[in-house]
């Protein structure tokens, strides 16, 4: 039985991919695992250059660019999970099959903007191992320059955490504990907590609660799919861990930084995210005046980026010509 199934979605990362499935393969400890790469359309050899470099790996290309849901899925299938309530197709064999194949005990969402040091997974395993309650744990993520990924530990964004965050409390005043909810920066980063949420980049699920509510909800295409996931899986009874303990690289949003031309879609995507997250999961029991406040702060905050993003675009082209 393998202890760890890992899906890594990939878009036109392809240097990067390679220094996270190398960081990846250095892993040591008494386990096993198997690595899968879900290739999302690129242009650059990804798929390639993991079946030259790392033949070991399984690779997944997408006909289509579904999104981080979409391809996470079909990497989830490959090792034979399935949607709540759906039998995987080697689950319920016919008698003259051979025995299913157990699924893994643990899946690992990792970005391939990540890089592991080689104790990671092993203590990624050994947290979870410990601690039967948790359905989710994530790591502690640090960025290039060696701060804190925000993201790696958040609540939920319920109305009021999310009116917080769009009228620009929770940067004002990140230390205090009503308006500093939305990314936990009142918390000491260096402490293991229990939280609503970690982040896709690098989130580690037990089997047991992936059967309970299913897979990843392709509503989300770019951003929300793991709170939502979180949401589901702590609704069910599991518990989600902040484990410091265990430290990894993140270079994040590596796909989109400097793609002029998907960029503008992932920043539409976050904000669209946060309504289908609201609208799924908050708005039958939110009054509707606040209902329509929350609403139109999305809308309005996303307006607002999305026309930076195409003033951003429309004067690139001018700032080459000139350099």
């Amino acid at each position: 039985m393998l202890d760890l199934a890992i899906i890594i979605v990939n878009y036109n990362t392809r240097d990067l991919l390679r220094d996270c499935l190398a960081s990846v393969y250095d892993n040591r400890g008494d386990f096993r695992f198997q690595v899968c790469v879900v290739d999302n359309c690129s242009s650059d050899g990804s798929a390639e250059m993991v079946r030259a470099e790392f033949p070991q790996t399984l690779v997944i290309e997408s006909e289509i660019n579904g999104g981080f849901a979409y391809a996470n899925n079909l990497g989830l299938r490959a090792f034979g999970f399935a949607e709540s309530g759906d039998v995987a197709p080697e689950a319920e064999p016919r008698r003259e099959a051979p025995a299913p194949t157990p699924l893994p005990r643990y899946a690992l969402l990792l970005n391939p903007d990540t890089i592991l040091p080689p104790s990671a997974l092993a203590g990624m395993l050994e947290f979870m191992d410990a601690h039967p309650e948790a359905g989710i744990s994530g790591p502690r993520l640090v960025l290039a320059d060696g701060s804190l990924d925000l993201a790696c530990r958040r609540s939920f964004p319920t109305p009021e955490v999310a009116f917080y965050r769009l009228v620009g409390l929770s940067k004002l005043f990140p230390r205090n504990r009503r308006f500093g909810r939305y990314n936990l920066t009142y918390l000491d980063p260096d402490e293991m907590a229990e939280v609503d949420s970690v982040v896709g980049a690098c989130m580690m699920v037990r089997r047991e609660a992936i059967q309970q509510v299913g897979l990843l909800d392709e509503t989300f295409w770019m951003y929300g799919e793991d709170l939502d996931w979180a949401y589901r899986i702590k609704s069910a009874g599991w518990k989600v861990f902040y484990n410091p303990a265990v430290t990894v690289l993140h270079y994040k949003e590596a796909a989109s930084r400097g793609d002029r031309q998907i960029r503008p879609k992932t920043r539409y995507e976050f904000y669209r995210a946060m309504y289908v997250f609201y609208q799924k999961h908050y708005a039958a029991t939110t009054p509707f005046w606040l209902r329509w406040l929350i609403v139109g702060g999305i809308v309005l905050r996303g307006g607002m980026v999305m026309l930076q993003e195409i003033l951003k675009a429309g004067k690139a082209p001018l700032r080459e010509v000139s350099s």
